[in-house]
C-alpha cells in the first residue's frame, strides 16, 4: 500500500472531527466533497451557514453531512474568548480584542482546536504562512517541552534500500530560517515525534552537515554537534547521529566507510537539515529531479495540530493534509 493510500485508510478507522476555516474556499469545498465520499475526516466548514452548504452542494458534497460554523457570529463564544484571554491577556490583549480576534476564521478555527471543540484545523489556501501560524501560536501553543513551532515535508521516494517506496521526513523545510543549536534539536524532536503518527514508524534520526564525524569543521558543524547533544538529552529512546554527509545517512556501505561504529549511518528516514535554505533546496531538488512526492510542509510542534496548505493547493493536497492532521490528532 502506498504512503498516500495508507494515510487515508487510516484516517478513515478513526475519523476525528477537522475544522476547515477557509469554508468557502472552492479547492476547499472540492476537498471536503472528497472526504465526505470516502468517511475520512468529519470536517466542520467556517461561513455563512446557507452559503457554505449551497457552495459544498455544487461542488457534488452532502451539505446536511457537514457542521457548519459562523465565526461572524458571537454566540456562544464566551470560553473562546475566555481560552484567548488566558493566552494572551499577559501580552496585552484586552477583552475587547479578543472579541474581535474570535470572529476572524483563522482564530476561530484555532480556539475550536484549542477548546477541543474540533481535534485540528486545516487552512492556508489563501492565507499565508504566517497567518495561519500566528493563530496557531496564539490560540493552541507548542507541545510540552518543545520551544518552537517548525515543519516537515514527507518524501515519497522510489525503492533505494528496499524493494518499497519509502518515506523520509525533511525538516525543517518551512518555518525556522537559521534555528539555533538548541532550536534544531527542537525541530528534530518535533519531527520524530510527527513521524510515529503520520507514517506510523520509528523514527531515525540523522542531523545532516557538509561534515561526517569531524571530516570538516565550522561554526555550522557545530551547530549540529550541540543540536544532537541537546537531542539525545531529550529522546534518549530516540537513535540519533551526526553530524552526517547526507550519503553517510542514507547509504549504508557510504556509512561503513565514514562512519562504521554508528548505528543510524545508512539507515535514517529523519533528516534534519541545519537551515532553512538547505532543507527547503534540498526537497525541491528531491521532488524536481529525483521525481519524489513531497507531501507538506507539516506544521510540528504545536500542542494539537493546525496545518498550513500552500496557497497552491490543489484539492487532492488539501484531502492528504487534512488525513496527517487527523492522524497528528
Amino acid at each position: 500500500m502506498s504512503f498516500v493510500s495508507s494515510l487515508r485508510s487510516r484516517a478513515a478507522a478513526r475519523p476525528r472531527k477537522i475544522v476547515f476555516p477557509e469554508g468557502t474556499e472552492p479547492r476547499t469545498l472540492e476537498a471536503v466533497a472528497r472526504i465526505q465520499k470516502d468517511g475520512l475526516v468529519l470536517p466542520v466548514l467556517l461561513g455563512g451557514r446557507d452559503e457554505v452548504r449551497d457552495a459544498l452542494s455544487d461542488k457534488g458534497g452532502d451539505p446536511d453531512g457537514v457542521e457548519v460554523a459562523n465565526p461572524g457570529s458571537l454566540e456562544g463564544v464566551g470560553r473562546y474568548i475566555r481560552a484567548l484571554l488566558e493566552r494572551r491577556r499577559a501580552k496585552g490583549m484586552t477583552e475587547t480584542e479578543a472579541r474581535d480576534h474570535v470572529r476572524r476564521p483563522l482564530m476561530r478555527g484555532a480556539l475550536m482546536v484549542a477548546v477541543g471543540d474540533a481535534d485540528g484545523s486545516v487552512a492556508g489556501a489563501v492565507h499565508s504562512t504566517g497567518e495561519v501560524l500566528r493563530a496557531a501560536i496564539w490560540c493552541v501553543g507548542t507541545q510540552e517541552g518543545i520551544k518552537v513551532v517548525s515543519s516537515s515535508f514527507y518524501m515519497l521516494v522510489q525503492p533505494f534500500r528496499t524493494p518499497e517506496e519509502e518515506v523520509l521526513t525533511f525538516t525543517d523545510g518551512a518555518v525556522v530560517p537559521d534555528p539555533t543549536a538548541e532550536q534544531l534539536a527542537h525541530i528534530a524532536a518535533s519531527a520524530a515525534r510527527a513521524r510515529r503518527r503520520v507514517v506510523g514508524d520509528s523514527p531515525v534520526v540523522a542531523f545532516l552537515s557538509y561534515s561526517t564525524k569531524g571530516s570538516a569543521d565550522g561554526e555550522s558543524v557545530t551547530k549540529v554537534r550541540r543540536a544532537l547533544e541537546t537531542f539525545q538529552a531529550m529522546e534518549p529512546g530516540v537513535p540519533a547521529d551526526g553530524e552526517f554527509q547526507a550519503d553517510t545517512a542514507l547509504v549504508e556501505e557510504v556509512a561503513r566507510r565514514k562512519a562504521p561504529h554508528s548505528a543510524v549511518g545508512g539507515g535514517a528516514n529523519v533528516l534534519v537539515f541545519p537551515n532553512l535554505d538547505a532543507g527547503n533546496i534540498a526537497y525541491k531538488l528531491v521532488q524536481r529531479l529525483a521525481g519524489a512526492g513531497a507531501v507538506g510542509p507539516i506544521v510540528q510542534g504545536l500542542r494539537r495540530p493546525c496545518n498550513d496548505l500552500s496557497r497552491g493547493a490543489s484539492p487532492e493536497d488539501i484531502v492528504n493534509v487534512a488525513c496527517i492532521t487527523s492522524l497528528m490528532a
